[in-house]
């Protein structure tokens, strides 16, 4: 028996004990083969990336090209058919922050202990769109609906640095979080974190904020780990790629105050 049949018997065999269908699993294993930055595959390239026997991808992909989900190009190389750009559509469509955005905003409140909010830019200022206050009665007070300035603040910062219409991508900031203190209001802290979409579209600023004596430099480690999981459960929601957010290994940067 070949490598490649090997690994499609115990892709099967895994399959059956997880009660799903193996020939389904691998189709979308072929389909998840594609990345952002290739213009198609080769069958070679393909079994590569899945581990499955070329016979396998072959009777698999045939399947996948009538219901249009790939094309054979002329030089017998694949690409993703337009069937995932109508299911993208679809999905699109059907998607409602509303859906999605509080709960994570709920949770984040129950592990820091501090106010969340969820922002999008509207021209030179950012609106809260969603709104969750902790259980605590010293806290910062933004409501559903406060504009509030884009130059100053961690969500405001977010927008504004991660919004490729206003900063090119390669002057991103190295880390994908913001922390201010004192910044919008004295004795204000906050840390913030960018959402993203489907081609890497900024969505909006996921962020906490509350007094600054509770930003301490022994918490804010912490609460910013926090911030930057779910943001990137978010961004995994929204379609979009949560790697940015997930693989942030640095160190911890203190704010600048001001």
């Amino acid at each position: 028996m070949s490598l490649g049949s090997e690994a499609d018997q115990k892709s099967a065999e895994k399959a059956d004990k997880a009660g799903g269908v193996a020939a389904v699993e691998r189709a979308l294993a072929i389909l998840g083969a594609f990345r952002a930055s290739d213009t198609s595959l080769t069958l070679n390239e393909i079994a590569l990336r899945t581990g499955m026997y070329k016979s396998t991808i072959l009777r698999l992909i045939a399947t996948l090209v009538q219901q249009h989900c790939m094309v054979r190009l002329d030089d017998g190389s694949y690409q993703l058919g337009s069937m995932l750009l109508h299911w993208g559509g679809l999905y699109q469509a059907a998607l409602r922050l509303d859906d999605h955005v509080p709960p994570i905003l709920r949770r984040l409140v129950q592990e820091t202990q501090e106010g969340a909010s969820f922002f999008t830019r509207e021209g030179n200022l950012r609106v809260c769109l969603f709104r969750v206050d902790p259980q605590r009665s010293v806290r910062d007070h933004i409501r559903t609906g406060d504009l509030l300035p884009l130059d100053r603040g961690a969500a405001g910062r977010v927008l504004a640095s991660f919004d490729r219409t206003l900063t090119p991508p390669e002057k991103f900031p190295a880390q994908p979080y913001i922390v201010t203190v004192g910044e919008r209001e004295p004795d204000i802290a906050a840390v913030a974190a960018p959402v993203f979409g489907p081609w890497d579209s900024l969505r909006g600023a996921l962020a906490i904020s509350g007094p600054a004596a509770r930003f301490s430099s022994t918490l804010v480690p912490g609460m910013t780990q926090a911030v930057l999981k779910a943001a990137a459960e978010l961004t995994r929601r929204l379609g979009g790629d949560p790697s940015r957010l997930e693989r942030f290994e640095g160190g911890y940067q203190p704010p600048t105050a001001g």
